[in-house]
């Protein structure tokens, strides 16, 4: 699958393949010795898990993005991942020959998510009804402040893969200005990555007021 992967990544011109890691080991060596834009990893490694590749690579190269291809779909793996800096989690058997794709969208300011991986986080983190909070749902949420409508409005397009450029062209306003909002709305979220930001205002029903 690792070989199968780099393969794919290869055979286009707007990748570069500059390491493959056989081990959790061999991925902290890459990560402490090459530069990056974008890492894939695995979450069941032989001898560790990519949850401390995630680790690594946020402490060591904090400006790249990572992208989990794991078997497992359940919400905890993916949560986690989130919360460790993630911005894709892809499950292999709906993602494979996309993973291109994948890439190309997080290294442009997008996240990539398997669709039923999303659907199924945004009904859990609306507890469970698959609709907005409750005002009373709401008030029960932690102090942050309340995003404005239009980080509110560049977060729901984020939410659903739009890069900040396709956001730009959306609202007619330029990539600096998306990249403002969305800087604000990490503040008053306290989120690291653009998948943090989406499942934390939307888990404080803040995404669809």
């Amino acid at each position: 699958m690792r070989e199968t992967i780099a393969h794919e990544l290869a055979q286009d011109v707007r990748i570069r393949v500059v390491a493959v890691a056989r081990s959790a080991h061999e991925g902290k060596r890459s990560i402490a010795t090459i530069d990056f834009d974008v890492m894939l990893t695995d979450l069941k490694l032989r001898d560790g898990s990519g949850y401390e590749l995630l680790e690594s690579m946020k402490r060591i190269q904090p400006a790249a993005e990572a992208v989990v291809v794991s078997v497992m779909e359940d919400d905890e793996s993916a949560l986690h991942a989130f919360a460790l800096g993630a911005s894709g989690y892809l499950i292999k058997s709906s993602w494979f020959g996309n993973f291109v794709d994948a890439i190309l969208q997080v290294v442009n300011g997008g996240a990539a998510v398997t669709p039923t991986v999303t659907r199924r986080l945004l009904k859990r983190l609306n507890g469970g009804t698959g609709q907005a909070a409750t005002p009373a749902q709401q008030s029960q949420s932690d102090s942050s402040e309340r995003l404005s409508p239009r980080e509110r409005e560049v977060l729901r397009l984020v939410s659903i893969g739009y890069t900040s450029c396709e956001i730009g062209k959306r609202l007619f306003i330029s990539n600096e200005t998306v990249n403002a909002h969305l800087k604000h709305a990490f503040r008053k979220l306290g989120a690291r990555t653009r998948a943090q930001a989406v499942a934390s205002a939307t888990a404080k029903g803040l995404l669809f007021e």
